[in-house]
């Protein structure tokens, strides 16, 4: 190296190369523009042996550390050594040669608490953790500002290699944790690094059921993750409960393998003889329910070979898991649900909603014929408003579901809801559903009599070619006379199209009271 250059850079700190790579540096850091320093002045401290370390120039540090003795543990504008900014940038040949001066201070700590090792461990430089800890004077659990030691960062970043020299120096405390309560352990599990898992499990001192702020144990936050081999190094251990639940939503282990549909994690928590599959979290969810409600079939499918899971389990609106898959549609868990001897198909939450009622609401009609084949469904029992299966498949033309319920020998189809006093019929006919209508007057028990509850909540209306059928509120026999009129008038509109395109209506009486 010329010896210009070293001139130069004996004062390199108050030349403007100096300011333009601390200029740099901060907005790499930082994301933004924000020098450190007066722009009108160079970056004091930051000399020439910190630039050299800070580039990684070994043969420069060498030449400038053998022409003039320098304040070796000499801290810059931004607060850091040569020392910290050689093991920032990974250079391990510096840190050697800073390491052979004399009063070199491996242990400096910059502004933000990190030091040397922090560095090195955080950003996986094994080369220069390795010679770190090869002096006696390092400290292996010293924190940054956030409680940090070298092994919590080593194993949230996966770096196994330094993890396995961390834990091979005398003194190393395996379960420290952070300020988030986060020790190594529960860092590698959530991270998914089973072969730290795997070396912080082999020692004898490691507490296997530590947890973070919110309770989340190794084994949950694996379970979380889906990293089905750290949750069977965890299982295989005595000392780990699977049923030790988050304190933030109360769920175990096993609800959250049910939430995110990971059979294979199931199959092995359920293998361990001392876990509850019913257990329930904060809002009264259970594995089986967690499961319906999600959709996850083959979950379900699992859960259930279990005899000692309760299929009627409810949460705390009262919705079970038959109810859950029916309000989502999922007709194979449905399917799966009622083949489970004990299962009740009738039960309401606390919004009267029933499976029937529910699958009925979404137009699901698989899982309708699935419920209305069990003797044991009541395809009478009302939801909201007191509306009964058929009223509200009436009230929605889902034609198919209405003809399915009619089918059943024990169906009301005169029932009115209790809301507004309208039959099935009258729903059919003021929502214009023809098809519902034509199903509905079918029946030989269907009746044409408005109901006196509904006389004075529906509207007088002209008859249009839109609305195959109005009622009028008509007392008696004339409310009769009008419905049978008006089925005629329905029929003649709507049908004789269908049955001779060369006929149609152009015009119809009006009656309006």
């Amino acid at each position: 190296m010329s010896p210009l250059a070293l001139q130069l850079l004996l004062s390199f700190e108050h030349h403007i190369s100096s300011q333009l790579l601390l200029l740099h540096y901060d907005k790499e850091e930082s994301g933004w523009w924000e020098p450190g320093f007066d722009m009108g002045g160079g970056p004091k401290g930051f000399t020439g042996l910190h630039g050299g370390a800070f580039l990684g120039m070994v043969e420069v540090v060498a030449a400038l550390l053998a022409m003039r003795e320098w304040s070796i543990n000499a801290v810059d504008i931004t607060g850091r050594t040569a020392f910290a900014w050689a093991a920032r940038g990974g250079h391990e040949d510096i840190i050697r040669l800073l390491l052979k001066q004399e009063n070199t201070n491996p242990n400096t700590v910059d502004p933000s608490g990190w030091t040397p090792l922090l560095r090195a461990a955080e950003r996986g430089f094994e080369g220069i953790v390795k010679v770190l800890l090869e002096r006696e004077d390092i400290d292996p659990n010293t924190a940054d500002c956030y409680g940090r030691t070298p092994l919590v960062l080593a194993a949230e970043g996966g770096h196994e290699g330094i993890v396995k020299l961390l834990l091979e120096r005398e003194g190393i405390n395996p379960n420290t944790a952070d300020q988030d309560g986060r020790t190594p352990l529960v860092s590698a599990a959530e991270g998914g690094h089973e072969g730290i898992v795997r070396l912080l499990l082999e020692r004898e001192d490691i507490d296997p059921s530590s947890t973070d702020k919110y309770d989340e144990t190794p084994l949950v936050l694996a379970v979380m993750g889906g990293h089905e081999g750290i949750v069977k190094l965890l299982l295989q251990r005595e000392d780990i409960s699977p049923d030790t639940a988050d304190t933030k939503y109360g769920r175990t282990p096993l609800i959250w393998a049910a939430e995110g549909g990971r059979e294979g994690i199931i199959k092995l928590l359920l293998e361990r003889e001392d876990i509850n599959p019913n257990t329930a979290d904060h809002s009264g969810w259970t594995p089986l329910l967690r499961a319906a409600e999600r959709g996850f079939e083959g979950t379900v499918k699992v859960l259930l070979e279990r005899e000692d899971v309760d299929p009627n389990t409810a949460d705390r609106y009262d919705g079970t898991p038959l109810l859950s898959a029916a309000v989502g549609g999922h007709e194979k868990i449905v399917k799966l649900l009622l083949e489970r001897e004990g299962i009740n198909p009738n039960t309401a939450d606390r919004y009267d909603r029933t499976p029937l009622v529910s699958a009925t609401e979404g137009g699901h009609e698989g899982i309708v014929k699935l419920l209305l084949e069990r003797e044991d469904t009541d395809p009478n029992t009302a939801g909201r408003y007191g509306q009964t299966p058929l009223v509200i498949a009436a009230m929605g033309g889902h034609e198919s579901i209405v003809k399915l319920l009619l089918q059943r020998e024990d169906i009301s189809p005169n029932t009115a809801d209790t809301e507004c006093g309208r039959t099935p019929l009258m729903w059919a006919a003021m929502n214009g559903h023809p098809g519902v209508v034509k199903l509905l007057l079918g029946q030989d028990d269907v009746s044409l009599d408005l109901p006196s509850s509904a006389s004075q909540s529906i509207p007088s209306v002209s008859l249009s070619p839109s609305h195959p059928l109005f009622l009028f509120p008509l007392p008696g026999t004339a409310a009769r006379s009008f419905m049978i009129i008006s089925s005629l008038i329905f029929l003649f509109c709507f049908l004789a199209p269908i049955i001779s395109p060369s006929l149609s209506t152009t015009s119809l009486l009006s009656y309006q009271r």
